[in-house]
């Protein structure tokens, strides 16, 4: 059992070094200058040994990138430990601080909500919170559950159940309503992804949250219109 327990306490450790390695390199050069080789050389192994912890680079990144992550998850904690908010405009706050972070920081945000990762995104982040559990743990319990996943639209239903608990949405029309936020959303992001925007990440956060809201303000009326067409 010590024996097994002291492996496991290695074997994390040594996982640590990597993910803080690849952390050092994208802060000092960016997400798209991570290689195995940098990774092997700045922690001090050489790069077969990364394949013993990790199957492939962008699980390397992914859990990299999570550490970057913070200061969005921190900000969405203060709007859920703010009195008198309705889920609507928690609902909005926390979309207008997603938005803010994400354009200030695209390379990070694809990669832990775009990029394919080649394996089951929830199982890596799993494990990212088992070896960093005190990112979770001053998370609210209806937080929780949208930050427990990094499926970018699971997220957005979690949000919009609580639109649907507060009666500001009808049930049938969420999942619509996720579909058209995300498409906003993901049509700005890869702008700022490809350096192609002509907003700064005010602006364009600006933009995308007042779509966002008449969206979920006129959802419900918007179905009513949809089924006297029908």
């Amino acid at each position: 059992m010590t024996v097994s327990k002291n492996k496991t306490i290695q074997r994390t450790r040594m996982w640590k070094y990597f993910v803080e390695a690849t952390a050092q390199i994208i802060q000092e050069e960016g997400v798209p200058n991570v290689t195995i080789r940098k990774v092997a050389d700045l922690a001090g192994y050489n790069s077969a040994t990364i394949y013993n912890y990790f199957s492939e680079l962008s699980h390397l990144v992914f859990f990299a990138s999570m550490k970057f992550l913070k200061p969005y998850t921190d900000a969405a904690i203060q709007v859920y430990r703010e009195p008198g908010l309705t889920a609507q405009e928690r609902y909005l706050r926390v979309w207008e601080i997603f938005c803010q972070h994400s354009f200030e920081n695209p390379q990070i945000f694809h990669a832990i909500f775009i990029a394919d990762l080649g394996s089951q995104p929830e199982e890596l982040l799993d494990h990212y919170y088992s070896v960093y559990p005190a990112d979770l743990i001053a998370v609210p319990d209806e937080l929780q559950q949208m930050l427990g996943t990094p499926n970018i639209t699971q997220r957005g239903l979690f949000s919009l159940e609580l639109l649907v608990k507060e009666g500001h949405l009808q049930q049938e029309n969420i999942a619509a309503i996720n579909e058209l936020t995300l498409l906003i959303w993901q049509g700005m992001f890869t702008s700022f992804l490809n350096n192609r925007s002509r907003y700064s990440p005010d602006e364009a956060t600006r933009h995308t949250v007042r779509y966002i809201r008449e969206i979920v303000q006129n959802a419900n009326q918007m179905h009513l219109a949809d089924e006297a067409v029908q």
